[in-house]
């Protein structure tokens, strides 16, 4: 019953949406939709948004193997090989809707989420160009963003310091971000599923050594040992600032982080990490679970209580992980129980609509937000059903 209704919310609400969305004059897909369900055809494209559909229906092809998937991975590849690769390395922030520079920001986060897709698009489909371009924005990180504490997030076009406004939050000025490790830990984790198939095995090395020393940052500078929940803000030395905790972020991070140190296959790093994540997951489980949904986030003694696409839909795939690591069949009752908050709350029964962004706890949208845009993609929902049939945990 379960998995019939995620197949179905994939295959005949979510790759709908989104493959009406390709733009055939421009290339790409088009970068914003509002509440309303108005096109803006000529709005800026946001790379991420590229990223995140070129992954979404990369994997689609890998888990389903329906060619249509294939190319429409292709249209975002092409896009995204053309216009969003920067000649002085890293990717841009955005296009202009016909693909011109329009934000030239370089940032970490947004360069880490190119790696994740083309390096999944290789993995689907063998295309050894999007292996490359991985490989040269691998080394843009790993030899551009780098201090002695970690790596650093924001930069001009030309790789020097800017502002780190697009990854601070809560009227926070942080110089480094769990966000951006956490998509660091997740982008080497498919890289290295491509490099680890190749002969090269020094390149396979290399990638394993940096996701190794993102892992470690993990370890020492954003676990809370005590809370057992990440800390999200930092400056530069990767000391705290503030005193936020992201539930939705740490139950992504309890699943994404399982997968890194099994896909490298370091056993004693799977024994610590599982545990770890384990821990991080039983905490949500007591102090985030709110009438079946998921909060968004404690800042200070303030709980958010908005109903998050994003958060609803790392609730199923974080806990569904661990009712796999543990057998405690609470985890699974709490991931269908956030399930059927989503099909009540989340989805978006107008014609044309796919998921609310934001919600009010009594299912009210939040219709300043728009349903399409450089963060709101494929990405969370349609990788969450992809998740569920690849792990086919039923009820």
């Amino acid at each position: 019953m379960f998995l019939d209704e995620i197949k179905k919310e994939l295959e005949t609400h979510i790759v709908p949406y989104w493959e009406a969305l390709k733009d055939d004059e421009y290339g790409g897909f088009y970068g914003y939709r509002g509440f309303d369900l108005e096109l803006d055809k000529k709005a800026d494209k946001g790379v991420i948004l590229h990223s995140r559909i070129l992954w979404f229906f990369s994997t689609c092809y890998e888990v389903l193997k329906w060619d249509k998937y294939s190319i429409l991975a292709g249209h975002a590849y092409n896009y995204i090989s053309k216009y969003c690769h920067d000649c002085n390395g890293g990717v841009y922030w955005s296009t202009t809707y016909d693909g011109k520079p329009a934000d030239t920001l370089k940032h970490t986060y947004n360069i880490a989420f190119a790696i994740y897709a083309l390096s999944a698009y290789h993995n689907a489909t063998g295309n050894k160009g999007a292996l490359t371009v991985a490989e040269v924005l691998f080394k843009d990180i790993e030899t551009r963003t780098p201090d002695e504490y970690g790596c650093r997030e924001a930069f001009t076009c030309d790789w020097q310091p800017a502002e780190n406004d697009e990854l601070s939050e809560n009227g926070l000025h942080a110089e480094k971000t769990m966000n951006t490790v956490l998509h660091l830990i997740e982008a080497y984790t498919e890289l290295y599923r491509a490099e680890k198939k190749r002969a090269v095995k020094t390149e396979a090395e290399k990638v394993a050594a940096a996701l190794k020393r993102q892992l470690n940052i993990v370890r020492e500078k954003i676990y809370d040992y005590d809370r057992n929940a990440l800390r999200v803000f930092f400056d530069r030395k990767f000391e705290v600032i503030g005193d936020i905790h992201s539930y939705g972020h740490d139950i992504e991070a309890s699943w994404l982080i399982d997968r890194a140190v099994e896909t490298l296959g370091d056993e004693e790093l799977i024994k610590e990490f599982n545990a770890l994540d384990l821990r991080l997951a039983e905490n949500i489980y007591n102090i985030a679970i709110d009438n079946g949904s998921l909060n968004n986030e404690r800042d200070g003694e303030k709980i958010d209580r908005t109903r998050i696409w994003w958060v609803q839909a790392e609730g199923v795939v974080g806990f569904v992980n661990a009712y796999q690591h543990s057998g405690d069949k609470k985890y699974l009752e709490a991931a269908l129980g956030i399930w059927e908050g989503i099909k009540n709350l989340i989805i978006d029964r107008r014609e044309g609509g796919e998921w609310y962004s934001e919600v009010e706890p009594d299912g009210t949208p939040h219709d300043w937000k728009e349903e399409t845009g450089i963060w709101k993609c494929p990405y969370h929902n349609g990788r969450m059903c992809l998740e569920m049939l690849k792990r086919g945990v039923d009820a």
